[in-house]
């Protein structure tokens, strides 16, 4: 059982790097160095300041972690390496929070980054049994087994049982892509910003009913960093308590025995999605209710569809009908994935749960002046790995107040950096990196050319 009452933790930095197509063009090192930077320049610390640092990725050797982080600094600190699926990112903030709370680091830091492949996600190793290969014969044993990709025949399943019970229609899917690839257009940072009629998207491809093509997520490249802290931390820099975000609530849960209980929805984290939701906001002392703003797992049109219905921001099977009641997008009753999700924005497993993030950071701070809705007070992130594993985090202003917008102007201002993050994806200056980068344990070899190669990209 999570703690009711942990030690608070606090967001003071964030960065994350524009999602783009995989094509091999732009390493590990450069997408984690350039988040990276871009956190501890938000937090307004030096990389000395850190305690430990997490990576997360899933598609890399072991230790790409101190590959990317020693570039910032060589300070011995402990570096841990996480890989949990899609849900990777936010379990590297989970473990950070964890630190924090148990009073085993002031700050840390934690860099989410992945270079993929084009296509849907393949299995690597051939000569061993497969994490998912239960639930993959779960699959076969109740719903058979066809050619599209094999997540893609996973969640399009469960939206087929959400279908057959509930009612939903195919068009109840495709509006959730529909809005999230509305919503892109104004997120500086997402891999696609295309608009869609409901038509368009219900013409797409089809990959797997009910699910076409532009209601699937993306492979893509990509990097997102946090920087947490204690209140110790905080108060010991009195000027970073404006823009510093609580995490009100979080939990990280695994599957229950339901998981094959037969039901095409079970069978995609159902119950342990349930179970996160609720504890966090009751460690948060808040209730959906309270919730404006959420970040949540869409992989596919289909699971943002049953994630809706399992955090209970619907009633139980009522799900679709919050779709069509337009509740899903502004002036509707919750803003769900403002950032365009993942479907639209982009799916680099080990920086995506960062960059949600990322995105509710900048609506609680009312840095996202482009895409905000009034009285933010609570925000909710939902991170799922199949295999699995689940993250469901909460989120307040560490003032308890309601986001106030703030102009550009303002916003660069704080900054220092010329511009507002949070609606430009913009770079950063080689006298910028030289203030982030460790002033004491500092290594010009093991940075090689990457600082040069990142800002060639700007």
């Amino acid at each position: 059982m999570a703690p009711k009452s942990p030690e608070p933790v606090y967001v003071i930095g964030v960065g994350m790097t524009k999602f783009i197509k995989p094509r091999g063009k732009v390493d590990y090192t450069e997408l984690g160095f350039e988040a990276g930077v871009k956190a501890l320049l938000d937090a307004h610390i030096n990389y000395d300041d850190v305690d430990s640092g997490i990576a997360c990725y899933c598609y890399g050797d072991s230790t790409c972690g101190q590959r990317v982080f020693y570039q910032f600094g060589m300070t011995k600190i402990p570096i841990y390496n996480v890989n949990n699926n899609c849900s990777t990112g936010s379990t590297g903030l989970h473990m950070g929070r964890t630190m924090i709370a148990g009073g085993m680091a002031d700050c840390v830091m934690v860099v989410g980054f992945e270079k993929m492949f084009p296509g849907s996600l393949q299995t690597f190793f051939q000569d061993r049994a497969n994490p998912t290969g239960t639930t993959a014969e779960m699959m076969k044993a109740t719903r058979g087994i066809t050619n599209a990709p094999g997540a893609a025949q996973m969640f399009g399943n469960a939206g087929r049982e959400y279908m057959e019970k509930y009612g939903a229609k195919e068009e109840d899917f495709a509006e959730i892509a529909r809005v999230n690839h509305k919503h892109s257009g104004k997120n500086p940072y997402s891999q696609f910003q295309d608009e869609y009629t409901l038509e368009q998207v219900q013409k797409a491809p089809m990959i797997h009913h009910p699910l076409t093509k532009l209601q699937c997520c993306p492979t893509s490249d990509g990097g997102a960093s946090a920087i947490l802290c204690s209140q110790a931390f905080l108060d010991a820099r009195p000027e970073l308590k404006d823009q510093a975000i609580l995490i009100a609530g979080q939990t990280m849960a695994t599957d229950a025995p339901s998981l094959f209980s037969r039901s095409a929805i079970d069978l995609m984290g159902y119950e342990m999605n349930q179970y996160a939701c609720r504890t966090a906001l009751d460690q948060a002392n808040a209730t959906v209710n309270d919730v404006k703003v959420v970040e949540l797992h869409d992989c596919f049109s289909a699971n943002e569809m049953i994630v809706i219905d399992a955090l209970g921001l619907s009633e139980k099977g009522k799900a679709h009908e919050l779709v069509r009641n337009g509740d899903i997008t502004y002036g509707g009753k919750y803003l769900i994935n403002p950032s365009g999700g993942l479907i639209s924005k982009g799916h680099p497993l080990g920086a995506s749960g960062i960059a949600q993030c990322a995105e509710l950071v900048w609506h609680l701070r009312g840095w996202a002046n482009n895409r905000a809705v009034e009285d933010t007070k609570v925000c909710l992130q939902h991170n799922l790995g199949l295999g699995g594993a689940v993250v469901v985090t909460v989120y307040k202003r560490a003032d308890g107040q309601a986001a106030k917008k703030l102009s550009d102007a303002e916003i660069s201002k704080k900054t220092g950096l010329g511009y507002n993050p949070a609606v430009q994806a913009r770079g950063f200056t080689r006298s910028q990196v030289d203030s982030a980068r460790s002033r004491q344990s500092r290594s010009e070899w093991a940075l090689a050319d990457i600082e040069k190669k990142v800002e060639a990209r700007f």
